[in-house]
């Protein structure tokens, strides 16, 4: 299993300090695709889908508003709770990244045959299931 986790992060780059030709960290990119995922949401929510540290979030949450990418408001539910939204320059981000990592994949696996293609991805929908369900 460690041996695939380095060939595919390998492969993907996932170790260069920015993902995609971007200037986004994995973990910022992610944060990014969540926030544009939803149409608005809390630190919370981003933290049951994403197992980051709270406090780099907080962090990285902040670098965000300060760079004007996402807004900050405090939810009408909760007044404790803080509702994120993206700006649309931070749309404008998450599409770009969103758009080179389904251009990545294109290219990844324009030389497998559509057969194969299939293949793998009942493969990759296995191997989720299996991780998702380790009791099964």
């Amino acid at each position: 299993m460690r041996d695939f986790n380095r060939f595919y992060t390998n492969i993907i780059g996932l170790l260069d300090n920015h993902i995609l030709d971007s200037s986004y960290s994995l973990p910022e990119a992610r944060v990014l695709f969540e926030l544009n995922r939803q149409s608005s949401c809390t630190a919370r929510e981003i933290l049951n889908v994403i197992k980051i540290d709270k406090s780099y979030l907080s962090r990285m949450l902040t670098q965000f508003e300060s760079s004007g990418l996402i807004r900050k408001k405090t939810s009408a539910e909760d007044g404790r709770a803080v509702q994120l939204t993206l700006t649309p320059k931070g749309k404008k981000a998450a599409y770009e990244l969103d758009t080179a990592s389904i251009l990545q994949i294109k290219n990844m696996l324009k030389p497998i045959s559509d057969q194969a293609q299939q293949q793998l991805l009942l493969h990759l929908q296995k191997i989720k299931l299996i991780l998702s369900n380790p009791l099964t």
